[in-house]
């Protein structure tokens, strides 16, 4: 990796991280805001908590460089959900927030579409290696 995709591999890990995690104030307050949108979904509490857990843990990996890759894979899988859920069931614009949850769920989304595809050899290599490691156990 050279060092402009260095640099723009920890600014997209950090923005997306930034983003992940300050939405968890919300989710794990229960917040009215946050409750609403989650019983909306039918989710509620424990779709909040829960993805409130995990996006914490996308938000730690995405921060701490040897763990990009999979902070990367895991807040993509989270933010894909979303992305689906403001375009088929919430809309784009949730509690009059003028698209604001939205646009910070496609930021994510874009980011971290843009670090797995940075981190894919490095995907594909631990992948290999650890299938190659489970077969081998068999």
């Amino acid at each position: 990796m050279n060092k402009s995709t260095k640099i723009i591999n920890r600014f997209l890990a950090i923005l997306s991280a930034l983003i992940l995690l300050q939405t968890l104030y919300f989710k794990f307050s229960a917040h009215p805001d946050s409750v609403e949108l989650f019983t909306q979904l039918g989710m509620e509490p424990w779709g909040r908590i829960g993805i409130g857990v995990f996006e914490l843990i996308a938000g730690f990996l995405l921060l701490y460089p040897k763990t990009t890759a999979y902070g990367s894979v895991l807040s993509f899988g989270l933010i894909s959900g979303a992305v689906y859920f403001h375009l088929f069931v919430l809309g784009i614009e949730v509690n009059e927030d003028g698209g604001a949850l939205f646009s910070m769920a496609l930021a994510v989304f874009i980011s971290s579409f843009i670090l797995i595809l940075i981190n894919r050899r490095k995907l594909i290599s631990d992948l290999k290696m650890f299938l190659g490691k489970k077969s081998a156990a068999i």
